[in-house]
């Protein structure tokens, strides 16, 4: 054995070969921590002094290669500042860069994921052979840096500049036959193969059959492209990619420009450039909100884990109510392997249901994802019926029927007579309390909320809603029914609204008075769009639909009076009111704030109508002018305090989880991190005095919290500086 750490031994097989493995001690997978990193050093100082080696096998004991770099540190580590991030980058490029010079060939056999530093890792050595079922990438940009061990000058050398944009600024994971296709690697074989592939590969260096020499020559010095070359490929893409990044994500055009700098230097020269601009990169608020959302969505990840451990596996589901909503949650269930009965009263109701599953299946076929076959067989998993008869041998059902709390109670009491005892009752409401609900279930213990986000194929949320019976057991179930589906689920306590919703309306309200004070409802969805939003509040109504929004605008005042009483407009009605009284319902009749035309897609695509524009201005009491500050004042201290509200009532676990589920809910602009990041990013104090100024003049919808207010004073913060806490 020439080396036995905690992650990494190299061992010596035959007389020349060294076989370096990486296995991390009590961890299902392979990461490079700044521990790892320091046993690689030594690691390389062992191989530099062991003689008589003929050649380098790098690879993995575990079912990956390597994910990456341990993402936990980012924070604590960037927070020591430029220098120190720039001394620790070039730490691990002398590493990488030793590994590359040892006087011998070297092969990484990628066995899994090998991605962001496990996919420099494999850059450094001079071959890759890579099993049919791994991927490779580099994913940084999707956490606001860039590849900074290597990856941003040796991937062009390798691939070409054109093919190495493409995978850093998409941050891509890349299958084994397009990296093969790529040249980022030399040869894929079926797994079992890989070690043999791998020793043949170095078996023909040694024989001097393959030039080592000259692919470590390629890789270190300057990028081969001519001058005109290197503006097309360069310019061309970085229009095309800040097109696709927008203006709130600067990481994928800072990689192109660092390959553009680096094109024409040797290895050093441009390995220092990297680290420069990963350096200035590491230090910006969206780099701090991404790793964060990230560590956030491991966090949730592991809470849903834990949950999964002690449910039972749900074998067989059902959904109450057909329609697209139900058609939705048949295909993902489906699509996902798990059988589902779709059961309505009405058999038109059923045939709209399959057409959307048809529907969804036909694109993937569309896109490529599922042959003919697959979208055949698949579609066997749902099966319609307009009768109970199979319910016997359900083991979750979720009711999706119309959003009226007599009907639910109806259709939750029925079905509870005819499922077997142990089965889990859940049902799709999106404001209906859950304890209400099941009051009169004769097992309350085995009822939940599991609360879709429309479209269901598209939305990653699932909420899960605890009511005041409901057991461990159900929320257990629906969570692993949940994840079994693809989806994120995050459990909630029950309340008017649950989590999202609840924190939606405030955000509402505040456009309702920003309206009905004179703002230009277009501007206001302007000003929000650029603020990060995917579409402004205005569309957003139209997409949810008018009336969908005053029925759970009336059951959130009923909840929360004080602050969240029906707000404004003619005749003490809302705007959205008024847009329900004159049947502009939104997206589902063509007109709302904005009138509907179908593009060339199909798709509905809103253009400017007057007839709107007359209503909202006859809504208005006054005539005021708002700038872009205020508007996005007005409209984020609402949603951001019932986000805090919401953490300190218990409504939700943690700040980590009330941040995701707005993210996967209803499309909080991610480089912003969530509320609570957000209000943290301003400052607790900062924020407080911001909502206390409004308060003064809009009322308690912007009035912080008696507990905001101690931690505004106290300095304290939603998330440590550090870590996650």
């Amino acid at each position: 054995m020439i080396y036995q750490g905690k992650a990494i031994s190299v061992a010596r097989s035959g007389d020349d070969i060294a076989t370096l493995t990486f296995d991390l001690k009590d961890e299902s997978i392979n990461k490079l921590s700044s521990a790892v990193i320091a046993e690689l050093e030594e690691v390389v100082e062992a191989l530099q002094a062991e003689s008589g080696l003929a050649g380098l096998v790098i690879g993995s004991a575990k079912d990956v290669f390597i994910v990456g770099a341990d993402i936990t540190e980012f924070h604590g580590m960037f927070e020591q500042g430029e220098d120190q991030i720039e001394a620790m980058l070039e730490r691990v490029h002398g590493i990488f860069n030793a590994i590359e010079d040892l006087p011998f060939p070297t092969v990484t056999a990628i066995n899994g994921l090998a991605l962001g530093g496990g996919c420099e890792v494999a850059l450094a050595t001079d071959f890759r052979v890579m099993a049919e079922g791994a991927k490779i990438g580099l994913p940084e940009t999707k956490l606001g840096i860039l590849p900074g061990w290597g990856g941003c000058v040796r991937l062009p050398r390798l691939i070409g500049a054109d093919n190495a944009i493409e995978w850093i600024a998409g941050g891509s994971e890349n299958k084994a036959a397009d990296a093969l296709k790529m040249g980022a690697v030399d040869v894929v074989v079926p797994g079992e193969e890989l070690e043999a592939a791998a020793l043949d590969i170095l078996v023909r260096a040694k024989a001097g059959d393959l030039d080592y020499l000259a692919r470590r020559e390629e890789k270190t010095g300057p990028l081969k492209l001519g001058p005109i070359e290197q503006m097309m490929a360069f310019e061309t893409a970085k229009g095309y990619v800040a097109g696709k990044a927008g203006p709130h994500y600067p990481a994928p055009i800072e990689a192109i420009k660092v390959i553009q700098k680096g094109a024409g230097e040797a290895r050093g020269r441009a390995q220092a450039i990297e680290a420069k601009a990963f350096a200035k990169l590491a230090l910006t608020e969206v780099c701090y909100n991404l790793v964060g959302l990230f560590l956030n969505d491991q966090l949730v990840k592991k809470k849903a884990g834990k949950y999964e451990k002690q449910a039972q596996a749900v074998k067989q589901s059902a959904v109450l109510g057909a329609g697209i909503m139900g058609g939705g949650i048949a295909y993902q269930s489906a699509s996902k392997g798990t059988p589902i009965l779709m059961k309505d009263i009405k058999g038109e109701a059923i045939e709209l249901g399959l057409r959307e599953a048809r529907k969804l299946f036909a694109k993937q076929v569309e896109r490529g994802k599922l042959t003919t076959e697959q979208m055949a067989e698949r579609l066997t998993n749902i099966r319609p019926t307009l009768s109970y008869g199979d319910f016997g041998s359900v083991d979750l059902v979720v009711e999706a029927v119309v959003e009226n709390p007599k009907v639910k109670e109806a259709v939750l009491t029925e079905v509870e007579g005819v499922v077997g005892e142990g089965t889990i009752l859940t049902s799709n409401t999106s404001t209906i309390s859950i304890t209400r609900l099941a009051r009169n279930l004769e097992r309350p213990e085995n009822f939940c909320g599991m609360h879709f986000f429309n479209p269901v194929h598209r939305m990653p949320l699932v909420e899960v809603i605890r009511g005041e019976k409901t057991g461990d057991a159900a929320v257990a179930a629906t969570v692993a029914y949940a994840r079994a589906m693809g989806k994120t689920p995050i459990v909630v306590n029950d309340c008017p609204g649950f989590l999202v919703n609840r924190v939606l309306f405030p955000y509402f309200g505040g456009f309702s008075q920003l309206v009905e004070q004179g703002a230009d409802f277009q501007r206001v969805d302007k000003v929000m769009e650029k603020f990060g939003w995917p579409m402004g509040p205005a569309y957003l109504l139209d997409v949810v639909g008018m009336d969908t929004a005053v029925h759970a605008g009336e059951v959130m005042a009923e909840g929360f009076p004080e602050r969240m009483a029906s707000m404004g407009g003619e005749g003490g009605k809302s705007v959205i009111q008024l847009m329900v009284e004159k049947e502009r319902l939104g997206q589902k009749n063509d007109k709302g704030f904005y009138a509907y035309e179908e593009d060339r897609k199909g798709k509905p695509r809103k253009v400017s109508d007057e007839a709107a524009i007359a209503l909202v201005k006859g809504v208005a009491k006054e005539s005021r002018e708002f700038s872009d500050e205020e508007i996005i004042a007005r409209m984020m201290v609402p949603l951001c305090l019932e986000t805090v509200r919401c953490l300190e009532d218990g409504i939700v676990g943690s700040a980590a989880e009330a941040d995701m589920a707005l993210i996967y809910g209803i499309g909080f602009p991610p480089f912003r991190g969530g509320a609570l990041r957000y209000i943290d990013a301003m400052g607790v104090a900062a924020f407080v005095e911001r909502a206390e100024g409004l308060a003064e003049e809009l009322g308690p919808l912007y009035a912080p919290t008696d507990r905001l207010r101690q931690m505004a004073q106290a300095g304290e913060r939603f998330y440590s500086t550090k870590t996650q806490g």
